[in-house]
């Protein structure tokens, strides 16, 4: 049974103090902690090695750009199209994000929604000061869960 291993609750053990550790970092800051938790479930959705994790750090922070740049375009053209400015400007970025899968090293498409998703549930001005205001707070995140994924690593690599 899992919940008897050692091992198992000591990984489990040490990603709940980095959790806790980034979430009270986060607040301490006055950064919203669930824009922190958006870099924690980014950093599994890519590779674990230091160049994947900041391809899809750069992943979360377009998302963010083009969450941006949705919100101002979205406003453009509510005036002159009403809701179906929703639809036109979504369907022009989902173009956009997931062509990017063909991309060699931005390739991460969860990570990417996560940043759009990071921006709209902010309510933050589309401008760019948002996202440098959203950016440092994933970071954090991803940060934080390579670090504990970095700390399990090393344990599983030790003997029992």
């Amino acid at each position: 049974m899992k919940l008897l291993d050692t091992k198992f609750n000591l990984l489990t053990l040490i990603a709940a103090v980095v959790a806790s550790l980034a979430a009270t970092a986060a607040a301490g800051l006055q950064w919203p902690v669930w824009a922190m938790f958006i870099g924690w479930v980014a950093f599994f959705t890519g590779g674990h090695a230091g160049k994947q994790v900041l391809a899809s750090y750069l992943c979360i922070v377009l998302g963010l750009v083009f969450g941006t740049v949705a919100a101002t375009a979205v406003a453009a053209l509510l005036p002159l199209i009403g809701s179906y400015a929703f639809g036109v400007v979504v369907f022009a970025v989902a173009i956009v994000v997931v062509s990017l899968r063909a991309s060699p090293w931005i390739n991460n498409i969860a990570a990417y929604f996560l940043g759009l998703i990071a921006f709209f549930a902010s309510h933050l001005p589309p401008t760019l000061v948002s996202v440098l205001e959203l950016a440092p707070v994933s970071g954090l995140g991803i940060a934080a869960a390579w670090v504990a994924h970095q700390c399990s690593a090393r344990l599983m690599r030790k003997p029992a």
